[in-house]
């Protein structure tokens, strides 16, 4: 699948210029239209104060959401300028940034969004976004690190493969970019070796992926007493990886925040951009 159109999520965090910096390299690199998105927020009135609360505080919340949103659109037009090389455009409305995102990127190829600030929340998987769109959205999501500064180069990929649909359907997803990366590994944590120590688990997806023309090779390890999501993010680092592709929430999303799982881990310590697929 080609990548033609590409969503950036826009905010007023301080990390959201760089981010869409990112995407519009990522946007050039393969000719696609980008487009900013904004979720402006309702007025907060607790429900108790609605019948009381003074117009001129309404009026204030609701100057104070244009003026923010204001700021997102310069701080994106300066990332994204009109003569960037390809077609970009705003769009801000008012509403969930979940739900809104959500309902923009099912007509794009690629959301990308940015972690949320670890030192942010109540406790570690405490978060929003971006775990609700990549459940809801229906397309890929691209999470960048928290104060991510860089560009999208995707040269060095690891695929986190299990053999399920939906790290399939992450392979698929991200076609595009592993076919113009320089090097890609398949990297299974833990395998069943049942087969025999000869079989590598990753070695048909990797055969499939060279049929596209993926420069691509196979590998696993067991991760012992490390965590499986830490195991990958470790071995992305030691190929010095600058993407990571997987599916996300193989199993119910709640369980994993209480109990751990690797997509868990993985956005909750995330080092490189992740692509996700659910």
């Amino acid at each position: 699948m080609a990548l033609k159109d590409i969503t950036v999520h826009m905010d007023n965090a301080e990390d959201a210029q760089a981010r869409a910096k990112a995407a519009l390299s990522l946007a050039i690199a393969h000719g696609a239209h980008l487009t900013g998105v904004y979720a402006i927020p309702s007025p907060v009135i607790p429900t108790y104060a609605e019948v009381h609360v003074n117009p001129e505080i309404l009026d204030a919340q609701k100057q104070a959401a244009a003026d923010a949103a204001e700021e997102a659109r310069v701080a994106f037009a300066k990332a994204a300028p009109g003569n960037a090389g390809v077609s970009v455009e705003w769009r801000a409305s008012p509403g969930d940034a979940g739900r809104l995102l959500g309902m923009h990127g099912r007509y794009a190829d690629l959301l990308v969004v940015g972690q949320s600030d670890p030192d942010r929340g109540l406790f570690q998987g405490d978060r929003d976004m971006p775990d609700r769109l990549i459940l809801t959205a229906g397309r890929p999501v691209m999470v960048l690190p928290h104060r991510y500064n860089g560009d999208l180069a995707c040269k060095r990929i690891l695929i986190a493969w299990d053999g399920g649909a939906l790290a399939a359907r992450a392979v698929h997803d991200s076609l595009a970019l592993l076919e113009k990366a320089d090097e890609v590994r398949v990297m299974v944590v833990n395998p069943d070796l049942n087969d025999g120590p000869k079989h590598d688990p990753g070695a048909d997806i990797a055969t499939h992926l060279a049929r596209h023309g993926v420069k691509v090779e196979a590998d696993h390890v067991t991760s012992g007493e490390v965590d499986p999501g830490n195991m990958l993010l470790s071995r992305a680092a030691d190929m010095q990886a600058d993407l990571m592709v997987m599916g996300a929430y193989g199993h119910a999303r709640w369980s994993e925040l209480l109990l751990g799982g690797v997509t868990n881990r993985v956005l909750s310590n995330q080092t490189l951009p992740v692509l996700m697929s659910h």
